[in-house]
């Protein structure tokens, strides 16, 4: 049996394999509500053998959406639409996730075919948020710096979106606190410049990314695993880094988390980032080991044996794939046959295995 499909078990989650499809913005949403296109985008990854399938970056309110075509979760009327997704994506073996996030400084924009940027007067753009007054790029919005009682607000829209994910019957749910969005955007020195206690020193920069994970872990099953995905370095000098990474991943262990989805990167357009096959693969082994928690590795990962290796050798817990899952959505099958592990294929494809 090759490592890649041996089981993991979360608290009360055993996850078929260790391959893990990365919530992907699909940009196909209506008010934030999920539709056939998300439930055939998601419901084929669970066909395909995944052991963990992720709903994308979900708003926690409309103005923490990247654009206005972004799933959310912030009612209870999108409750029934994501219960669908759910309940398939278990019938099929895999668990289901969903990542809980808020935009920032990076909301308002047009979706990437439409060539990204601010939303214009004629196209209901909204004021966006951030730790301090600045923009992230030319191109985007100016934000308004959030005062500590709308600081306050976003703890609790997190802390209800979570209570909506329990009742669609989600597994896992992820904190998205990475690619320059809300919650990274308070941990990097790049983008919070604030003096008050949310800014300035280690302690103050993670102090409202910590009550985001405590509010969300209150409200999660205990049973249930939290995830949180990280960028565990900006890139930069003077921004975010591995150490600081290493040192939050162990306070977020100590609240509840579970498991650090490690990816970098996405505070700033300007910065320069050595992209390569597994490039950030050394994160989620140094936070693994330092910080004492399951990491997941994220990052170019497209070839079974190249999976394989990074979880036999005990680099991470599990691989997180994206382009190679938009590119085949049965990857998880082709990959046990890659790799000589005879895995369960559906019975209405078993005509195909041979």
């Amino acid at each position: 049996m090759a490592e890649l499909f041996n089981p993991l078990t979360l608290r009360g989650i055993t996850f078929r394999n260790r391959i893990f499809v990365s919530p992907m913005c699909q940009y196909s949403a209506v008010e934030g509500m999920p539709n056939d296109w998300h439930f055939v985008h998601l419901g084929s990854r669970a066909v395909g053998g995944a052991g963990l399938v992720m709903v994308e970056a979900t708003a926690v309110s409309p103005e923490g959406r990247i654009s206005p075509q972004d799933t959310g979760l912030w009612s209870d009327a999108h409750i029934e639409a994501y219960r669908r997704i759910a309940e398939f994506v278990r019938q099929r073996g895999a668990a289901p996730g969903i990542q809980l996030a808020h935009a920032g400084r990076k909301g308002s924009t047009r979706v990437p075919w439409k060539g990204g940027g601010q939303l214009q007067s004629s196209e209901e753009p909204w004021q966006t948020v951030a730790p301090s007054a600045i923009p992230f790029g030319p191109n985007y919005p100016m934000p308004k710096a959030l005062t500590e009682e709308q600081i306050k607000e976003i703890v609790n829209q997190f802390r209800a979106s979570a209570v909506r994910a329990v009742r669609a019957g989600f597994d896992v749910v992820e904190i998205h606190m990475a690619h320059g969005y809300l919650v990274h955007e308070f941990l990097s020195p790049i983008s919070n410049r604030r003096e008050d206690r949310y800014g300035g020193d280690f302690e103050n920069r993670t102090r409202f990314p910590l009550r985001v994970a405590e509010a969300v872990r209150e409200e999660w099953p205990k049973r249930l695993p939290v995830f949180v995905r990280m960028s565990a370095t900006d890139w930069v000098e003077g921004g975010w880094d591995i150490e600081e990474s290493v040192r939050f991943s162990s306070l977020l262990r100590e609240r509840g988390v579970d498991l650090i989805d490690c990816s970098s990167g996405g505070i700033s357009p300007t910065i320069q980032i050595p992209i390569a096959p597994g490039y950030q693969v050394p994160f989620a082994e140094r936070i693994r080991k330092e910080a004492n928690i399951a990491t997941g590795a994220v990052g170019l990962i497209s070839e079974p044996q190249q999976a394989e290796q990074i979880i036999a050798s005990g680099q991470a817990d599990a691989v997180f794939l994206a382009r190679a899952m938009l590119r085949d959505p049965y990857w998880a099958l082709h990959a046990a046959q890659a790799l000589s592990v005879e895995v369960r294929w559906p019975d209405q494809y078993l005509r195909a295995v041979n």
